[in-house]
């Protein structure tokens, strides 16, 4: 195993919290996959949650050589550990290319934080 590639981004709550205070349903349905909305939304504050998914798919844009659309790419928990996944043609590049990403994030009371590692698996 070989690491390709690591991203990591971070966002400012109270500025996301903003964006999303302007637009709600737009904001919700341009940029999150509705398992996405649904987990965020069943939180008191949906905000920390939904920065750091933005969070994930920012950091995986600067692992990934082209650019993809907000819906390609969404955050769902395995049970307490988060995990990507991505929608079938980019699914197809990662598994042809033996590629597995691992996704770690973090918030707290200003920021939201995620980190990707892009690996290279043995077949």
């Amino acid at each position: 195993m070989s690491i390709v590639a690591i991203g990591t981004d971070i966002v400012e709550l109270e500025r996301l919290r903003r964006v999303w205070e302007r637009h709600p349903e737009r904001f919700l349905e341009r940029h999150f996959a509705p398992p996405e909305i649904a987990y965020c939304l069943a939180k008191a504050d949906p905000v920390p949650s939904l920065a750091v998914r933005f969070a994930a798919k920012e950091a995986f844009q600067k692992c990934w050589p082209e650019s993809f659309g907000w819906l390609e790419v969404w955050v769902e928990m395995e049970g307490k550990r988060p995990a990507l996944r991505f929608a079938p043609g980019l699914l197809a590049q990662l598994q042809g290319g033996s590629l597995r990403a691992h996704l770690s994030l973090s918030h707290e009371k200003h920021y939201a934080l995620a980190v990707v590692v892009l690996e290279r698996v043995e077949r």
